[in-house]
């Protein structure tokens, strides 16, 4: 799916699955604490994702920031932990 960002540029959703029940500190807005939630697997989402390589016990972990559709975000999500549905 693709919607306008505000500054004009695309932006592009992608559904995801998770593969394992995963818990997650959820940022709601920046003038609220964080939360913890909990997703099952299988459960699916529409996120913007932002990925990135992370140095992790002397190797590299690959992970992404989730924006969720509903302005809700998380950070450094493992790659492992989800798969693209579309």
């Amino acid at each position: 799916m693709d919607r306008s960002s505000l500054y004009g540029e695309s932006t592009v959703y992608h559904t995801i699955q998770f593969a394992v029940d995963y818990t997650m500190d959820v940022e709601l807005s920046a003038k609220q604490p964080m939360e913890r939630r909990r997703v099952l697997k299988g459960s699916r989402r529409l996120v913007v994702l932002k990925p990135y390589v992370m140095g992790k016990n002397g190797g590299y972990l690959e992970v992404a920031d989730l924006f969720f559709d509903d302005g809700t975000a998380t950070r450094a999500v493992p790659f492992a932990c989800f798969s693209f549905v579309d």
